[in-house]
């Protein structure tokens, strides 16, 4: 198939098991193999990293799709704190769409809450073999306090929820229910990382200044994942702002080598 010019983008829906439209772009070379992209936490498919990593990929030829999980961006369904099992279906529904029209997923890449929801994904679904974590943390017990305040559990406890406010405006962001936080708490990465199939290759890249989670919980795990690559980043915030020249490439060449890898051991 001959390749699509490079900013030929199709806007594409994939209806998740809950019957909610997520709205995705892909960027279609005619490649059997895509590449899932996942925001952040209140994140959207059109953040740097999604955009850049989508069109480096494309211009190797290789079709990326990059989305907005429900109840962000332009999906259907009402946002909210945790949700990462919800999300891990999402990325499900779009493994499925993508197999059932002949194509094939070869990798899926997270930043921040994305980077564990494709760590969860690839801990419960065995059908992916290259999973890329940017940013993701480990220990989902922390940095609650930082966004909600050192007295949430009170506030959530007293009153079963709790509005996160824009500090500027006032308007309220989104509410945290005491379920979405206990899940958000229930969710152990430690363990979901172990359940990893060693034969999947999974790369984190973390920078030394990210300011949301700390460049330690790329090391915790590069502990304990065998088929473990860590790439840090030295001076990278946590969205990787001015760091993007040695994020992309270092995120492409590993899937164009998991690909390869991939080929051989089919051929």
């Amino acid at each position: 198939m001959s390749l699509n010019p490079a900013n030929e983008l199709q806007k594409l829906f994939v209806i998740n098991d809950q019957s909610e439209k997520l709205v995705g772009l892909l960027h279609d070379t005619g490649s059997k193999e895509v590449v899932i992209l996942c925001h952040g936490f209140t994140g959207r498919k059109e953040n740097k990293n999604m955009v850049n990593i989508s069109g480096a990929l494309e211009k190797e030829g290789i079709s990326a799709y990059r989305f907005d999980f429900s109840g962000n961006g332009e999906s259907d369904g009402t946002f909210a704190y945790g949700n990462y099992m919800k999300e891990v279906e999402d990325i499900r529904a779009v493994v499925k769409h993508f197999n059932g029209v002949n194509r094939s997923v070869s990798a899926i890449v997270g930043h921040s809450k994305g980077g564990d929801v494709v760590l969860l994904y690839a801990s419960k679904y065995h059908d992916i073999r290259t999973v890329v974590n940017l940013s993701g943390r480990y220990d989902l017990k922390k940095g609650i306090a930082e966004r909600l305040g050192e007295d949430f559990m009170e506030t959530i406890e007293k009153n079963g929820y709790m509005d996160v406010e824009c500090q500027n405006t006032g308007n309220v962001l989104y509410r945290v229910t005491k379920e979405s936080l206990m899940e958000r708490l229930n969710t152990d990465m430690h363990e979901a990382a172990l359940k990893i199939d060693k034969n999947c290759r999974v790369l984190t890249v973390h920078g030394t200044a990210d300011e949301i989670i700390p460049v330690e919980d790329a090391y915790e795990f590069s502990k304990i994942m065998p088929n473990h690559k860590l790439h840090i980043i030295e001076g990278a915030n946590h969205s990787f702002t001015e760091h993007q020249d040695e994020l992309v490439p270092v995120v492409i060449d590993f899937i164009k080598s998991c690909m390869h890898q991939d080929k051989e051991t089919s051929g």
